[in-house]
């Protein structure tokens, strides 16, 4: 599984659509959109700001890295 996945999991397992977690980060759903279909990469600070949205520790995300 891949880090991007294991968010998209967790947006879609709490029933957010892209245009609400996209409202909830204060980003577009173009933005959100880009990053779930790997056209765009997270920084580090939108990488925890998307973590702490939707209630996920950002440590045990890297554990995917870790893997690959």
């Amino acid at each position: 599984m891949s880090l991007i996945k294991w968010l998209v999991d967790a947006r879609k397992e709490q029933g957010l659509t892209v245009r609400q977690f996209a409202e909830r980060i204060d980003e577009s759903h173009q933005f959100v959109n880009k990053v779930e279909t790997f056209q765009r990469k997270l920084n580090v600070y939108e990488y925890v700001q998307y973590c702490e949205a939707l209630g996920l520790e950002p440590t045990e995300g890297l554990s995917f890295l870790r893997k690959n």
